[in-house]
């Protein structure tokens, strides 16, 4: 069967949560042990750095593994959702860059494990964790980082041993599974502490220091807080970093904290960490698509929750420009109403354009727009992430900002769209 073929079956019969949403969540890791022991335990044969949290996971993944493949190791990351090809969720970094697994290695995993599949019925990411685990074993990889899907305790990551764990920050996200307070689920996302396996935080607050700090006393963990960390001694700030955004300051704090603890801050590291983003490929982080000389500035963003849209409207409303064209959808599992609160008022600089993208889970444009409107948040609808896109272009000029952003979704149809264009 071919590639295409293959990935089209994968979806249809063992739907991913980025597609579908709760129907998707299968909490548990007997599935994952079965299909891990199958497969001969392969994650066991490099090192590995677990990295789990509300926001930031992909940043600091990709982050860290631009640091220890410029400092000369052969990285395996493995992060998800993926925005434009599915094979972006796994890739071999080294100094010379990224490599994402092929259609080939993928096509041959799935048809070697298609029985055991109809027998255990894994979810689907299930599968990607261990088709990833695989990859890297027989890839000889050094170290991987590897992010956790939903959570952290339950997620089929979790079967893992790693040198270093790390928790980005904590917000109020997927509630319904893992809590409806910061309590519960930094209990869930600190399910990845291990005993005896040193932690970093990236950022705590009185809700949720406690939890870490009793779950790394009761695993023997020892815990390292990044907001302890001083950036003066850093020799790098954010602002030289090729991923922006003003969010990855927190993030680099992360990364340094934890880059100490492994013994691996580097002039190397350093260098790999100002060039993140060209070494691993991530993108849709405050990522600026230049369009030509005379086109508007073109700047598109993942980020989807109110912890994470906070940051994006906060920095969007310091951008240098006349008028700004927010192309703006959302999936309908989100707090919408908490987003409104961050979001700039409609009128002669900020305009908003509604828009649906690919996905099952993204609200209609008038939806999105009728659930806004309360909060004086008003706009046009068009649907369709491409036409939008199209539209707000068509009317900006070169001294003008297109931001695209809401969900991971509607920045992945904007980049489909432009690279058609």
């Amino acid at each position: 069967m071919e590639y295409n073929e293959q990935i089209k079956r994968l979806y249809n019969r063992f739907p991913s949560y980025q597609v579908v949403g709760n129907r998707a969540y299968k909490p548990g890791i007997e599935t994952i042990k079965a299909l891990d022991e199958a497969l001969g335990r392969p994650h066991e044969r490099y090192r590995k750095i677990h990295v789990a949290g509300t926001n930031g996971k992909g940043s600091v993944c990709h982050l860290l593994a631009a640091a220890l493949a410029c400092s000369g190791l052969k990285v395996g990351l493995y992060s998800s959702p993926h925005l434009v090809d599915f094979r972006e969720r796994m890739k071999v970094v080294t100094a010379d860059g990224f490599r994402m697994i092929s259609k080939e290695d993928v096509s041959a995993f799935l048809s070697k494990w298609d029985s055991f599949f109809d027998i255990h019925n894994p979810s689907f990411f299930e599968i990607t964790t261990a088709m990833a685990f695989d990859f890297f074993a027989r890839e000889k990889v050094d170290i991987a980082v590897i992010e956790t899907g939903l959570g952290g305790r339950l997620d089929s990551t979790n079967i893992i041993t790693p040198c270093l764990s790390i928790i980005t920050n904590i917000g109020l996200e997927h509630c319904t599974y893992l809590g409806y307070t910061l309590e519960e689920i930094a209990f869930e996302k600190g399910g990845i502490i291990k005993p005896g396996v040193p932690v970093v935080i990236g950022a705590e607050d009185s809700h949720t220091s406690p939890v870490f700090e009793r779950l790394s006393k009761e695993r023997n963990a020892p815990i390292f807080h990044a907001c302890d960390y001083d950036m003066k001694n850093a020799s790098i700030t954010a602002d030289e970093l090729d991923l922006r955004g003003d969010y990855q300051q927190e993030n680099l704090r992360t990364v340094l904290c934890a880059l100490e603890q492994l013994k691996a801050l580097t002039p190397a590291a350093l260098q790999g960490l100002r060039h993140a983003a060209a070494v691993t490929g991530l993108r849709g982080r405050w990522e600026r698509i230049d369009l030509g000389e005379e086109s508007p500035t073109l700047i598109c963003d993942i980020g989807h929750n109110p912890h994470g849209l906070r940051w994006v409207f906060s920095q969007l409303r310091k951008e240098n420009a006349g008028r700004v064209f927010i192309v703006f959808g959302m999936v309908a599992d989100k707090d919408i109403e908490s987003v409104a609160a961050f979001m700039p008022k409609p009128g002669k600089r900020f305009r908003y354009i509604f828009t649906q993208a690919s996905t099952d889970r993204a609200l209609k444009p008038k939806e999105l727009a009728s659930r806004l409107r309360p909060f004086g948040i008003t706009g046009r609808c068009v649907k369709g992430v491409k036409k939008a896109l199209e539209s707000a272009l068509a009317k900006a000029d070169s001294n003008d900002l297109v931001f695209v952003g809401g969900s991971n979704f509607t920045v992945a149809d904007a980049l489909t769209a432009l690279e058609t264009r």
